[in-house]
């Protein structure tokens, strides 16, 4: 007997069923219109530093860090994520920026709180613009990967798959993803995952404005 097939997608009954059990949702996307959507909300905000302009989130890198115990860095704009335990989770975003001074950063992070995350960035190391991809677990950092990328903009991406994150990257110019690294999550006892973009280490006096777009989070159901 010949196995029954889909006529719209030519494939067999058990092939579809696979392809439904993993078919991708796209959980929330941002415009950056008017104002932002439900579900955002600010650490340590000043207002007068972040704005919504022509699809876009414009965000000043201000002073202060994240990265150790030096938990000061200002403008930290979070929503929850999907659970990871429902299918893989894949978080996109473009982040445009300038920066001049040393370890100034807008990241995309994968947020528990102050002293609990993976960052992917955007960063000047010793000279560079660099994409950063780094672990923090109880203040407690390690850098994963430091490519310097030359553009003026990367398109980021994490995924998260049961205990694990990838972060990749695709920069101006290029015509794939590139894989930065991967690494476990810093899981604290009580923590909720949330995702996060924001900067700092930025100047003291002016400070650079990136530019945030096309933000989107999808899940592969299992």
């Amino acid at each position: 007997m010949k196995p029954l097939r889909c006529a719209l997608l030519g494939l067999p009954v058990a092939g579809l069923l696979a392809f439904a059990v993993h078919a991708e949702e796209v959980v929330f996307e941002e415009p950056f219109g008017d104002q932002l959507k439900a579900g955002w909300s600010w650490i340590r905000e000043e207002p007068g530093a972040w704005r919504l302009r022509g699809g876009a989130l414009e965000m000043r890198i201000l002073p202060g860090n994240l990265w150790g115990g030096a938990n000061t860095g200002r403008n930290l704009l979070v929503r929850p994520a999907p659970d990871p335990a429902d299918g893989d989770i894949e978080i996109t975003v473009k982040l445009q920026s300038a920066p001049t001074g040393q370890y100034e950063q807008i990241n995309l992070a994968w947020y528990y709180d102050d002293s609990h995350m993976v960052k992917l960035n955007r960063e000047i190391v010793n000279g560079p613009v660099c994409v950063v991809m780094g672990r923090e677990e109880n203040d407690q950092c390690r850098t994963i990967a430091q490519p310097p990328v030359p553009g003026g903009w990367y398109r980021l991406r994490l995924t998260v798959s049961g205990n694990r994150i990838r972060g990749e990257y695709w920069p101006e110019g290029a015509d794939a993803w590139t894989t930065a690294g991967e690494c476990t999550l810093p899981v604290p006892p009580n923590g909720r995952p949330k995702i996060s973009i924001h900067g700092y280490n930025g100047l003291k006096e002016g400070g650079h404005w990136a530019r945030i777009s096309e933000f989107r989070v999808v899940q592969r159901k299992q």
